[in-house]
Parts: structure tokens; sequence; C-alpha cells
């Protein structure tokens, strides 16, 4: 199961790709059976190298910014017909549409599950509030009796000290 971090990087790259105007993406979980390699395959499109070659520069950018980290290794970004990424827990491919189509890897990894982009922005939400809640449960705010005793504790020296007004030096 990939960790929360690796989807929230996927969600990024699906992000930058349609800020790019990037074309019918799609995002691919492969079966950890089949495919030891990575865990996801974000597959895109564009109408033209230029476009091909935007969009990677933009997931690269933004996953550089927001998370910190860089490509394992960047394959076909001169020629722009298949741009392919390579953040070893997931791979972005962007493809002209017609080499797309002739490679057809979505044909390829029969045993991917399609991620609907719409359900995994869910499900990190979903873990966003767990792990929230969790965190809110450990802060519990104290009971007022030992609210009492702690300010009791405190001696009555500092607290006046923190009441006294700083006296300013007056000029002649």
């Amino acid at each position: 199961m990939a960790s929360k971090e690796i989807r929230s990087m996927v969600l990024a790259a699906a992000a930058a790709c349609e800020d790019k105007k990037a074309e019918n993406t799609l995002v691919l979980e492969l079966d950890p059976a089949d495919s030891g390699f990575t865990d996801f395959f974000l597959i895109t499109s564009g109408t033209n190298e230029r476009q091909t070659q935007a969009i990677a520069d933009e997931v690269e950018v933004r996953l550089k910014r927001d998370f910190g980290t860089y490509p394992n290794s960047v394959e076909g970004r001169r020629q722009g017909e298949w741009v392919l990424l390579d953040y070893v827990d997931f791979v972005v491919h962007v493809f002209l549409a017609e080499r797309r189509a002739y490679y057809d890897i979505e044909r390829l990894r029969k045993s991917a599950r399609n991620v609907d982009l719409d359900e995994l922005k869910a499900a990190l939400t979903k873990k966003t509030l767990a792990v929230r809640k969790k965190s809110a449960a450990k802060k519990a705010p104290l009971p007022a009796a030992k609210k009492a005793v702690k300010k009791a504790a405190k001696s009555p020296a500092k607290r006046a000290a923190k009441k006294a007004p700083a006296k300013r030096a007056q000029k002649p």
C-alpha cells in the first residue's frame, strides 16, 4: 500500500498536468505482485512536443517545490514525444497523443487499477482528518483542578515580575 505522501505527490503531479492543459490524464495503481518497481503510473497526453515538455517541466517544478523531491531519472525530454519522469514510487508518462495510442501502456498493465483523481483526493482527506482527530485527542485540555495547581505552583515573585512594567530611563 502506498503511503499518504506518495499519494499526495501523485495528486500534485496530476494537478500540474491539468494546469498545463494535459489531456486524458490517468492514474494507474499497479498490482504489487505484477510490478515490484513502482506503485503508480501517471499517464497523460499533450498535443505537441512543446506542450509535453512544458507538462513534464511543471510536474518536476511542482514536486520539487512542494515536496523537495527530484526524479530519479528523466527520459525523452529533448524529443518530447514521450517524456518519462521516474520518481521510484511512481512514474509519470507524458505522451504525444499518437505515441500514447501506439504504445498503449494502459493495455500492457491489465492488472493495474484505474484510480479516480477525486477518489484519491477523498482518500487523502479522510486520512488527514483521522490523523488530526488523533492528535487533537492527545492534546486534550487539562481539567480545571490541574490548571489551578499549575497556576498556584508559580512563585509570587515570578508573577509580580511579569506584571511590573519596565522602567524607562528619562531623558534630561
